[in-house]
């Protein structure tokens, strides 16, 4: 457990208040070094012997690494104080920021989850048959190598690596367990004098591999190819880019830990009931393919996925969420910041959402330009696509003044701007905002030339599941509000039924995969209970009479968490016994519709319909053409039946 901290003002260049930062924290703050990484080593030398020390400075997180190795003791965890807080145009004071930050990297890491993946090297190139039989003569010595070409007139004279001819079909898997299919394959006969013959063509070839290099320049075998590891592509007319790859394939050998960024709870998964589709929300987002619908459910496979965190922000249900590091450890990051940073004295303070690429950014920016204001606290994340708007949302309600958030290059911007959206619509207001530049500079000016909204007057810090936070987070963004109307496709919102055309057939009841919809067994009624509701839909596509429709929106009454009733019939009581059953309606147009049936011109037979399941069968037990009724059952033989026969016989 870190107990002191070691800081550096970098040759003079920021101001650390070691003493007002150890009130703050609570921590051991040591007067601050001036050249901590060179000149004044030794000092950090000595705090790595006591084990419970965190050095900030992160720029230099090599030499500190490679000083504990000298030592033999553990690395100390490193923070980086300077770029996102000491190096800044702003004059406000950075102590808030500060003591947000480190109390924000004193947060327990959580445990990384991996699987290994295990590549022999066998690689398959694709291409044309300059670039592919080129890029195997410089891989031959490292991989496996097979090429395969389309035309058979480019076979080379070599045995140094194998080549088939034929045409690839389909492509499925990832490093280490690729699949492909292969028409018209055709394999090399080694034996013979003059060049090499072939086989003869076949369809339906397998081939498996761990990697594959596809230098065709053209349609990627994959959707998203930049995720699927193991996939390398490149234009053949780029040397360059061949390059590359070929240099990245030489190394895919060996076994590699592959993260799992996500778990799945597949009993709340409102994908589909008795074959009506539901909520397609991940499946529709998934950028690699990696979720595919499983029955009632989907399910993940975890080589494809590449993490990009889309699903868990728009799970409804928190059937897959976003694991590497886990959701509520993302909650707590959050609201330790804004804690941290108003306990400090700060004002309300921004909360500026990046990943590597915005923290580079961040860097770029505080050595040449006018760094962060001093009342933006950046948060790094691995995948800005599984901070969702319920993330959003509670980092307001935790006080912060607004969410600003910085896409890289790698995020997926058409899955992150519907959860901006929702947010907005959710919190009111510019309060949430895209910042898309790559541009340090001007993400420093568009960040010093805000105007947040005003922060919430009472800060709250709710934890639960996410759609819990959101719930609580907006009634503490709109204090007296009774509901906030939301876009179409959102996660929350109410079922309307019309009850001219419901029958109370109940069948929205037995399929709703979260309980909003429930009935009452004592009488003919559908109950709902908005809280619950994920607006998956299936009520709505199973609906026999097309009665019920989705309204979006959020309730923030405490009527949402009751069960309301939404239609409600007297039931009808039993011709015979008076058991009340069914719907009075539902029974008495059934009799109506059938009384000028043939089948029904008996009046007994359209008594059966008004009588109870008991009472029912008692009446067609008892009736002249009782369906249950068999043959006369033969007589019991008995003894003298038996003499008898001797006799007359």
């Amino acid at each position: 457990m870190v107990k002191s901290l070691i800081t550096c003002d970098c040759l003079g260049s920021q101001n650390i208040d070691a003493e007002a930062l150890s009130r703050a924290t609570g921590l051991d703050v040591r007067p601050p070094c001036t050249a901590l990484c060179t000149t004044q080593i030794e000092r950090a030398a000595e705090a790595l012997g006591t084990g419970d020390v965190a050095i900030c400075c992160a720029q230099e997180k090599r030499v500190f690494e490679a000083l504990a190795d000298e030592l033999d003791v553990p690395p100390a965890p490193t923070l980086d104080l300077r770029d996102r807080a000491g190096w800044t145009a702003d004059s406000a004071p950075t102590l808030p920021k500060m003591s947000a930050l480190i109390a924000e990297a004193m947060l327990p890491a959580a445990p990384e989850k991996a699987i290994d993946v295990i590549s022999e090297g066998l690689c398959l190139i694709l291409g044309p048959a300059e670039a592919a039989l080129a890029a195997a003569e410089q891989l031959k010595d490292h991989l496996s190598v097979t090429v395969l070409l389309e035309d058979a007139a480019e076979l080379p004279d070599t045995r140094e690596f194998d080549v088939v001819v034929g045409r690839l079909v389909s492509a499925q898997g990832a490093l280490g367990q690729f699949s492909l299919r292969i028409d018209a394959l055709q394999l090399i006969e080694p034996g013979g004098r003059g060049g090499f013959a072939l086989t003869p063509p076949r369809d339906g070839g397998r081939s498996d591999c761990d990697v594959i290099l596809d230098l065709r320049g053209g349609t990627p075998l994959f959707p998203a190819p930049e995720k699927r590891e193991g996939y390398l592509r490149a234009d053949p007319g780029h040397p360059a880019g061949v390059a590359a790859a070929i240099l990245a394939a030489s190394h895919m050998i060996g076994t590699f830990e592959k993260p799992l960024y996500v778990k799945t709870e597949p009993l709340l998964c409102a994908h589909s009931r008795a074959e009506q589709s539901g909520c397609t929300r991940c499946l529709d987002l998934c950028p690699t393919g990696a979720i595919v619908p499983d029955g009632d459910h989907v399910k993940v496979d975890p080589m494809i996925c590449a993490g990009c965190g889309a699903c868990s922000a728009v799970c409804p249900s928190g059937a897959i969420s976003y694991d590497a590091p886990p959701v509520d450890l993302v909650f707590r990051r959050v609201q330790t910041l804004a804690r941290a940073f108003l306990d400090a004295g700060g004002p309300a303070p921004r909360l500026l959402v990046v990943t590597e690429h915005g923290s580079e950014m961040i860097r770029l920016s505080a050595r040449h330009g006018s760094g962060l204001p001093a009342d933006v606290i950046p948060l790094e994340i691995d995948a800005l696509g599984a901070f969702g708007h319920a993330e959003m949302v509670a980092a307001l309600a935790a006080g912060f003044a607004s969410v600003t958030l910085l896409p890289g290059p790698k995020t997926d911007r058409h899955a992150l701007g519907p959860q901006i959206a929702l947010a907005q619509a959710i919190a009111g207001g510019a309060a949430v905002q895209l910042l898309d530049t790559s541009d340090p500079d001007a993400m420093s000016d568009a960040l010093y030339g805000e105007t947040a909204p005003a922060a919430v007057a009472n800060p709250v810090r709710p934890m639960g599941t996410r759609r819990q936070i959101t719930r609580q987070a907006a009634r503490a963004l709109h204090p007296g509000a009774a509901q906030i109307a939301l876009p179409e496709g959102a996660p929350y919102g109410a079922v309307l039924v019309d009850t001219d055309a419901c029958t109370l057939c109940l069948s929205c009841v037995s399929l709703c995969p979260s309980g909003a919809l429930g009935d009452n067994p004592d009488k003919p009624q559908l109950r709902f209970q908005e809280d619950a509701c994920l607006q998956c839909g299936l009520c709505a596509n199973i609906c026999p009479e097309d009665a019920i429709t989705l309204a979006p929106r959020l309730d923030l009454s405490d009527t949402a968490l009751r069960q309301e009733v939404l239609n409600e019939e007297e039931p009808f009581p039993c011709i015979e016994c008076g058991a009340l059953f069914g719907a009075k309606s539902t029974v008495e147009r059934i009799t109506e519709k059938l009384s000028s049936h043939a089948m029904f011109a008996d009046g007994d037979k359209l008594r059966l319909i008004q009588m109870c399941d008991d009472c029912r069968v008692n009446a067609q037990f008892h009736s002249h053409d009782n369906p249950f009724a068999g043959k006369e059952r033969p007589r019991v033989r008995t003894t003298d039946d038996y003499l008898s026969k001797r006799r007359d016989h």
